[in-house]
């Protein structure tokens, strides 16, 4: 910023936003204060003070209940905004660790599944399957997957069954069990629940309870099955009198 623009409207209300943002996400700041610097952001409008105000969810405050309070304000406010938040809204999904609340503000203020699911995709193309020092985020990413019925979302998850993180590869199942989509899901979760990569126990069981949930074959790899099946379910026992080419797992009784 040069001296002239320094004295500019331009530039003061650059150099007000860029306090009131520093006040906003200031956890030693008193909570009237930060509620000052919100609140201007919010009467400033502009996409940087919105982004401003997205920043707050990144913060903890000691209190909280105080700090609560604040983050539902910033959510309903920027509900309020409605589609102007949008673009703030993914600069910060791309560059937040934690992004539980800016989730909930997306399911708000876009009005169709295929535009989360286009969000959701763009923020994972930088959160690739492999190993991440936090894997909070891909967590996060496939839990609000899971719950966006969607031709898209199985498809999108399935990769990340390679995923180093076991809580990773356990959204992942859950995305595609809850999705229910058998072409997409069904052969990926049974190569992966034989594979000698997976060593979680929870994992399988809850892919042995989805197969068993959503009535899945598992006739391809009968045999490596069974090797892994977890004590409470079975492979159903070999009848003559059924179709011995669609065995699937069951619980015992």
């Amino acid at each position: 910023m040069g001296v002239l623009d320094m004295f500019s409207k331009d530039g003061r209300e650059q150099r007000a936003r860029e306090k009131n943002i520093k006040t906003a996400v200031n956890k030693y700041a008193q909570s009237p204060d930060r509620m000052k610097a919100l609140q201007s952001l919010r009467d400033d409008g502009s996409p940087d003070a919105l982004y401003g105000l997205l920043r707050r969810f990144g913060m903890m405050y000691d209190k909280s209940i105080e700090d609560e309070q604040e983050k539902d304000w910033v959510f309903e406010t920027l509900v309020e905004k409605g589609g102007i938040s949008l673009g703030p809204l993914k600069k910060y999904l791309q560059t937040a660790e934690s992004i539980s609340w800016p989730l909930r503000l997306l399911d708000k203020i876009v009005a169709t599944k295929e535009e989360q699911i286009d969000v959701i995709e763009e923020v994972l193309a930088r959160h690739e399957p492999g190993y991440e020092r936090d894997p909070t985020k891909k967590i996060q990413l496939l839990n609000h997957l899971a719950g966006l019925k969607h031709g898209r979302a199985a498809p999108l998850a399935v990769p990340y069954l390679a995923d180093m993180d076991e809580g990773v590869r356990y959204a992942v199942v859950e995305v595609l069990l809850r999705q229910g989509d058998e072409a997409v899901a069904r052969l990926p979760l049974l190569e992966h629940f034989v594979s000698d990569r997976e060593d979680s126990l929870r994992i399988r069981i809850r892919v042995a309870e989805g197969f068993s949930e959503h009535g899945w074959t598992v006739a391809e790899l009968r045999a490596q099955v069974e090797k892994v099946l977890p004590d409470a379910f079975q492979v159903e026992p070999r009848d003559p009198r059924k179709d011995a080419s669609a065995p699937r797992i069951k619980k015992k009784l």
